[in-house]
Parts: C-alpha cells; structure tokens; sequence
C-alpha cells in the first residue's frame, strides 16, 4: 500500500505535516548549533542511505515527504521501494541538497525507517510461518504514542493486515470491561444498550 493511499484511509487521525513539525521541535529547538557554527549556509551535499542489515526495508515514501517537507529544493532519488526485501550495503535512496537542511532531515528520517523497517521485518518474518495457512498477521493498537501511523504502515508493509486503528472503530470487550461492569453478561448487556442509543 502507498502511503497516499494509507495517508488518504487515515487522513482524520494523522497529521503527517504537524507530526514533522513537532519531530523537529522535539530535535532541533532554536537551531542545530553544531551545523550552523561549522556548515556554511549555502554549502550543497550529495548523501545516500546505506542498509546496514538484512531486512524488508520500510519508510522511503515517508522519508521522500519528510524530506519535502523539510526543504522543496531537495532532489529525492528511490532506488528501492517499501517492501522490497534488501542486504547489507543496498543503497536505499540518493539525496542532494542544502547541507545544513540534510543534517536536519537526517535523524527524524533514520528513526522513521529503522523503526518501520524493524516492524515490517518482523511481520514478514511471522507472516512467512503462516504460510499454506489462511492465517493473517495483524497488529494491536498497543503503538508507540504518536507514532501509530507509521508504526501499522510498517506491518502493512511486511505483509500483514491492520486490526483496530484506534478505540474509536471497533469495540471490543476485554477483561479489564468486564472486571468494571460486574462481569461478562452485564458488559454484553450494555454494550447491546449503548450501540442502540447511540445509532
């Protein structure tokens, strides 16, 4: 699935452009000092990303818009594709660009593939123990705050299937529901009353 396409399904609960935006006011604050005292302003680079490991790689379509987002001049060059499993020294995607904007970029792209590489790793692993089965790998929404959306991009892109994207689209009774409500019959009771009363 392309992320426009998982961008548009969970347009109302993501934000891609305010999540950049609070990353790097998380990161960067008033300024990278490190860059601006040792980088001239306008000082160009050429970068690529390396795999380091064996793996399903996952997050160049995030981090094309991360980049863009960060500075419309770069030239963004894919070499590979989310999904596509990759080996120790495939080079990922070519970046060129103001410098001091590329060092800005770098950290919030690296924690974004890594981590969306290392869940789609892992889907693919356990999908491929699912196979001859009509078994299907799917996530929880047990997902690192703020970061759910990349986080169930990722199993997507290994091969397996979202469940419940938040506690807005699914109920689902659990343990703790029925401890609160007095026990199984009554939390199926009022979960019958409240999908009646809220139609």
């Amino acid at each position: 699935m392309t992320m426009a396409n998982y961008i548009q399904q969970h347009k109302s609960h993501f934000n891609f452009k305010q999540f950049v935006q609070l990353a790097l006011q998380e990161d960067v604050g008033d300024g990278d000092h490190s860059a601006l005292a040792t980088i001239p302003a306008n000082n160009k680079s050429k970068c690529r990303l390396l795999v380091k490991e064996n793996e399903i790689i996952a997050g160049i379509e995030a981090a094309k818009e991360i980049f863009k987002l960060i500075d419309s001049n770069f030239k963004f060059k894919a070499l590979l594709k989310d999904g596509d499993a990759v080996k120790v020294g495939d080079v990922a995607f070519l970046i060129e660009g103001n410098t001091r904007h590329l060092l800005t970029a770098e950290r919030l792209v690296l924690n974004v593939m890594q981590r969306m590489s290392g869940i789609a790793t892992k889907t693919h692993y356990l999908q491929s123990l699912c196979k001859g089965t009509k078994a299907k790998v799917i996530d929880t929404r047990k997902t690192t705050p703020n970061f759910r959306f990349f986080e169930k991009w990722a199993v997507v892109i290994g091969g397996g299937a979202n469940h419940r994207y938040g506690l807005y689209d699914m109920i689902m009774i659990k343990d703790n529901h029925i401890d609160f409500a007095g026990g199984i019959i009554e939390a199926i009771d009022a979960t019958h009353l409240y999908l009646k009363t809220t139609k």
